[in-house]
């Protein structure tokens, strides 16, 4: 049906792995609760963007070269776990900065409210962790490709997709406006930002060594 093999099972999986905490995820709920909904649906575009990108790579054959071609998976392990550890340190050099300031209130919502020209362009980064996410690359090349029906491939993908990037859409509205709600306790508090990004910085190296350690 639709070109899928079985729909039912992927449609559970995909619930089930999208719910699961991932770099994407984070960073929407990061930039959301720092800086609002509007900034927050512009970094969940480039998560949109990203997977669309891994999903055409994986109707190409890259998801099947990937699995052949240890060389090639190590390279793209190695590139994603730099990234997200760099991030990850770009984090917390954040958070230190916030714990030394601690005491400037005023300087907490100047922060908090602080307009998007800084210099982080949410979609731009939000684009290249996805195109990292440890969690989007083994489910493209473990999963995804495996519910595509080899009498109709190109209707399976684009089934598979747009079923992928509306259930991400759903998840990520509702982590927008969480995270907007934890802007307030932000701007008030300059010791909750910090260990918020403490952590949000230390899940991150998690991630980056999940993909390093990762296998085809």
């Amino acid at each position: 049906m639709l070109g899928v093999t079985d729909l039912p099972t992927y449609i559970a999986g995909l619930i089930l792995i999208i719910l699961l905490p991932g770099p994407n995820s984070l960073y929407v709920l990061s930039v959301a609760a720092r800086r609002g909904v509007r900034t927050g649906y512009k970094a969940a575009a480039g998560v949109f963007t990203g997977d669309a990108v891994l999903m055409v790579l994986a109707a190409a054959g890259a998801a099947s070269l990937l699995r052949t071609s240890p060389m090639l998976f190590g390279v793209v392990k190695l590139l994603g776990a730099g990234y997200l550890t760099w991030l990850a340190i770009g984090m917390m050099r954040g958070a230190w900065a916030l714990w030394r300031s601690r005491h400037g209130e005023e300087g907490v919502a100047a922060e908090a409210a602080a307009p998007e020209g800084d210099g982080e362009r949410p979609y731009r980064r939000a684009l290249l962790i996805s195109l990292f996410n440890p969690k989007a690359i083994l489910f493209l090349v473990s999963f995804f490709v495996q519910f595509v029906s080899e009498s109709n491939p190109v209707m399976g993908f684009v089934t598979l997709g747009v079923l992928l990037q509306l259930a991400s859409a759903l998840y990520l509205t509702a982590l927008i406006f969480f995270g907007s709600r934890l802007a307030a306790a932000f701007r008030r508090r300059k010791r909750l930002s910090a260990g918020a990004t403490s952590a949000a910085g230390v899940l991150f190296l998690g991630f980056a060594a999940k993909l390093s350690l990762a296998s085809a």
